[in-house]
Parts: C-alpha cells; sequence; structure tokens
C-alpha cells in the first residue's frame, strides 16, 4: 500500500495547451512520456464499492495492464490523500484474488463486482524536480465514458513523489497565475460513476458556516452536475474571514454576491478567470 497526494485542476482544452507549454519551459522541468491510458471501473449493481469510498480499475498502458484500488481519502491543505494499491497483471482481467489481501475483502462481495464505467485518455507527462521536492504532473486529455454518455476530459494533476507537500501547492499557484484553473475535488472515478447513474449528489443549502473544504467540494458538484449553489449569508461567515486572511481584498465580496444569488460552478469559471488562484489561497486559510 501507498499514500498518494496529489492536486488535481480541471482546464480548458485551450488552457491545457498553454499549462503545458509554461511547464516545459521551467528550469526545474522535464518533458517525460506522452503515452495512451484505457480505463475500465468495477464495482457492484448495488455500488458496495462507491458506498465504501473506494475505487478499483484495471489500467491498460500499451502492453501493460495495471490493477489499481484507491480509497476516496481526505482533502487537506489543498491535496488529496489517498490509500492506493497497485498490482502488475497478465491480462486486462479483473484479479479478484489480490483483493483478497486490502480492507475490501471484507465490506464488499468480490464476486459480484462488474463493468460499470471507463476513462480513456491521452497522458503527457512533466516532472519538476527541486531540492526540496519531485513532482509528477500529469496532462490528461480524453473522455469519461459510462451509462451511455460521455463528457470531456482535461486536468492537470500535480503528484508528490518526493519532499515536502507545500511544493504541490506553491507549483499550483505558480500555474493558476498563468492560466485559468478549477481547483476540482471530483475524481475520474466520480464523473464515470455519475454518467453511469450510480452516483447522484445532492448540492442541499447548508444550514451552518462553510469550511474551505466544504465550499469547495460544493463548487466541484455543481461542476459535475450542473446543480445551482444558493449560500446565504451564515453558510459564508468562515469563508469571508479566510478571504480576507488570504488578502483576496476586492476579488470576494463579488464572488460572494454571485453565491448569495445562486449559479452554478461552470458560471463562476466563466466570471472569475482567476478563480483557481482565490481556491488554493483559501485552501490554507482551512
Amino acid at each position: 500500500m501507498a499514500i498518494e497526494l496529489e492536486i488535481k485542476l480541471t482546464v480548458s482544452e485551450t488552457a491545457q495547451a498553454r499549462a503545458l507549454d509554461w511547464l516545459v519551459r521551467q528550469p526545474e522541468a522535464s518533458k517525460g512520456s506522452a503515452k495512451t491510458l484505457s480505463n475500465r471501473y468495477y464495482d457492484t449493481a448495488d455500488a458496495a464499492l462507491n458506498r465504501a469510498r473506494a475505487a478499483l480499475r484495471v489500467r491498460q498502458a500499451g502492453d501493460r495492464y495495471i490493477q489499481t484500488l484507491k480509497t476516496q481519502g481526505q482533502f487537506t491543505g489543498g491535496a488529496h490523500r489517498r490509500e492506493e494499491w497497485e498490482w502488475e497483471l497478465a491480462s486486462p482481467e479483473l484479479d479478484l484474488s489480490l483483493l483478497a489481501r486490502t480492507p475490501l475483502a471484507g465490506q464488499v462481495d468480490l464476486a459480484a463486482l462488474q463493468l460499470v464505467f471507463q476513462t480513456n485518455f491521452q497522458r503527457q507527462i512533466v516532472m519538476l524536480t527541486t531540492a526540496e521536492s519531485e513532482i509528477e504532473v500529469a496532462l490528461d486529455t480524453g473522455e469519461v465514458v459510462g451509462g451511455g454518455r460521455s463528457r470531456p476530459l482535461h486536468e492537470v494533476e500535480f503528484e508528490l513523489k518526493t519532499g515536502e507537500p507545500d511544493e504541490l501547492i506553491r507549483w499550483a499557484k505558480a500555474l493558476a497565475g498563468q492560466v485559468p484553473v478549477f481547483l476540482n475535488l471530483v475524481s475520474k472515478a466520480e464523473q464515470g460513476y455519475f454518467l453511469a447513474g450510480i452516483y447522484q449528489p445532492q448540492t442541499a443549502v447548508p444550514d451552518h458556516a462553510l469550511s474551505v473544504t466544504e465550499w469547495l467540494h460544493t463548487l466541484s458538484l455543481s461542476w459535475l452536475t450542473g446543480a445551482r449553489v444558493e449560500l446565504p449569508e451564515p453558510a459564508l461567515q468562515s469563508l469571508a474571514r479566510a478571504a480576507e486572511a488570504a488578502g483576496l481584498g476586492p476579488q470576494w465580496p463579488l464572488l460572494k454576491a454571485h453565491l448569495q444569488a445562486g449559479t452554478t460552478a461552470a458560471r463562476v469559471i466563466e466570471l472569475f478567470p482567476q478563480l483557481g488562484n482565490m481556491q488554493l489561497a483559501l485552501v490554507h486559510q482551512d
């Protein structure tokens, strides 16, 4: 088992091309390989794996097959922290015997697992190496397919290989200063579950002051579902203090007005090109 620490930014197709151009021009960068990845995700008919907050896939990269189990984990300090198990396979078929040695064995009927959705994308790797850390940046371009539907995929993921977690935020902020980004808490797996009709999250009006992480999650669910976000003044009180501490100045009152009036994540992303910068500034105040 390994611990994965990453920051995932959703971008437009145009912004992704600009992001790659900026990244490879950094003195710390080395451009790695580009490869096509096909990923098949499994669950039971009643979504037992999803309810256990885990995702199971078999990935094909060339002639290699890798089976991976990930927990949803925690979002802290702007990054996702997850438990992860990986195994090399000889074929694209799921190997249930490997799962018997994980916590999944006692929670899910392994024999009932079936294919529920796929993600297919091109991945370009850029390595960022400094004295403090080594970070792998994956730029993914493709689609998520499930339930007879599909949605485009354009992401930039920063994953810490060695070094200090704060370096992830530093590099993500640097990129957000160059191109519009959206700090997204919705994983590829959650997108697939949503398309397949298994995962139907609700964005209810909160009755308490939201933490930064809760606010980010609310925006991310709106991005996924297209649902409107309408946040009353009490829900935004803690965020207003965090925004002041982060030095966001006049940017926050304007964003706050839109959130109170009711809007969608897509509209917020359109209206605020610096939204990613604001999100990353706020996570340090959570």
